[in-house]
């Protein structure tokens, strides 16, 4: 696999996640405050991810796109998110 279509497989994949995901209450201690500015974050890197892949600096968005990955990966352990990453047959091409 080419790293331009590892690079849309991942950004689609963050893109599904962050449409599907719901966000849990009273399930933590994190203040509502910090998790809008960890999602602020992983917005950030997920629009960082494609501009990157616009500019053909591959490298560069699957370095963002994986940042993006592993916030809401940590606010998923956190209990503060609900979602699963698309199955590895939706996550082709």
């Amino acid at each position: 696999m080419s790293l331009e279509a590892l690079v849309s497989k991942y950004i689609a994949s963050t893109e599904k996640v962050l449409k599907e995901m719901q966000r849990t209450k009273g399930s933590t201690s994190v203040a509502e405050e910090r998790i809008d500015n960890i999602l602020g974050y992983v917005t950030a890197y997920l629009e960082d991810a494609k501009y990157y892949k616009a500019q053909k600096k591959f490298e560069t968005s699957l370095t963002s796109v994986a940042y993006c990955e592993g916030l809401l990966d940590a606010l998923r352990l956190l209990g503060v998110v609900k979602f699963e990453w698309p199955a590895n047959t939706e996550r082709k091409g």
